[in-house]
């Protein structure tokens, strides 16, 4: 089974009470927040899995601790670079089955297969955006970037002159953690589109 994450940012104390909580996760400490995340992460991932982390794992690669947690993370773990990924730590980069800035696969539930695009940033342009292609990305959290970008999905969608995808909606979702249809869990595809009719 394949499932889909970002924006992790473990050990940033910035994303809890500690520090500035910028995306006001609900968590008192980053303790509380790397806790919350292998617990719910372990419950639902098993070893034969993939997860596709788009980006923004931690702050930094090379803390003990950090090495200790991504360990115990189940699954087969793809992580995409992120603009706060410290990857200068050999032993970090072994804790991930691949490392990579963009990937195009194949997804499928219930009968039917989806094409994916895959990376950290958010683009207006990707392969097969007009034939039903979805863009799954993370980056920019729930910030008026994020409604911004959406935004210009959105007009790509209703403009006539643009709107070039033969009767199939333009889709890129972000899949940053603390958007209120992940809560801080990996998700597949299902529950991600499930999420967005």
């Amino acid at each position: 089974m394949n499932y889909y994450i970002g924006d992790l940012h473990l050990f940033n104390r910035n994303q809890t009470d500690e520090g500035r909580n910028y995306d006001r996760r609900p968590f008192a400490t980053v303790e509380e927040m790397n806790q919350y995340i292998l617990e719910r992460w372990n419950a639902k991932i098993n070893n034969g899995d993939t997860v596709y982390i788009l980006g923004d794992m931690a702050m930094r690669g090379k803390n003990s601790a950090l090495l200790a947690l991504v360990a115990q993370l189940k699954g087969k773990k793809i992580l995409f670079r992120g603009n706060h990924d410290d990857l200068s730590d050999y032993r970090y980069q072994r804790l991930f089955e691949e490392i990579t800035d963009y990937r195009e696969i194949a997804d499928s539930f219930d009968g039917k297969t989806y094409k994916l695009c895959l990376m950290h940033y958010p683009i207006l342009m990707w392969n097969g955006q007009h034939r039903g292609s979805i863009l799954l990305y993370a980056h920019t959290h729930n910030t008026v970037e994020e409604a911004f970008f959406q935004k210009c999905v959105k007009e790509l969608n209703e403009n006539k002159k643009l709107n070039v995808q033969q009767g199939k909606p333009i889709r890129a979702i972000n899949v940053g953690c603390m958007m209120p249809y992940m809560g801080y869990e990996p998700r597949t595809l299902k529950e991600i589109l499930s999420a967005h009719e």
